[in-house]
């Protein structure tokens, strides 16, 4: 194999691995858990930004869904009581998201069911090696943002 091709092929494994750890996550999630993962992640960064939130357009990027997928999915987490969802004071284009008492509750109740999940369906087929140099490799990928990358 060249190097291009095993550049192309550590980006054909990343899809593929993501796809699978994802759905059999979610699968456990689902049966297991008390909120969807989609919800769980959006709960985990919230949960993470502290009392005030986020604007939804930092949740997006954080989640990796759209805007206005994750504004559909707020509006739904809303309604459900997980999340609060308010206007920015000073800039009304801006909109804030936080979670509730009754997020972090659910929260708390699925991130066994989480953890375990991830254990069996990622890190069990990992050495503590390969998540070393996997998690270097992907963090100076993630690093570059949305700078253009080159395989020349």
């Amino acid at each position: 194999m060249t190097e291009r091709d095993y550049q192309l092929e550590a980006w054909r494994a990343l899809l593929l691995a993501h796809s699978s750890a994802v759905r059999a996550i979610e699968s456990d999630v689902q049966r297991d858990g008390r909120v969807p993962l989609t919800w769980y992640d959006v709960l985990l960064e919230l949960k993470g930004a502290g009392e005030r939130g986020l604007r939804m357009q930092e949740v997006a990027s954080r989640v990796v869904l759209s805007r206005t997928r994750v504004s559909r999915l707020v509006d739904e987490m809303v309604r459900a009581g997980l999340v609060t969802k308010s206007a920015d004071a000073q800039d009304k284009r801006v909109s804030w998201a936080a979670i509730t008492d009754q997020g972090a509750q659910a929260l708390r109740a699925t991130a066994p069911v989480y953890m375990r999940s991830i254990r069996r369906h990622f890190s069990a087929h990992l050495s503590d090696e390969d998540a070393m140099v996997i998690a270097e490799a992907l963090h100076k990928v993630a690093a570059q943002g949305d700078d253009e990358v080159r395989w020349e």
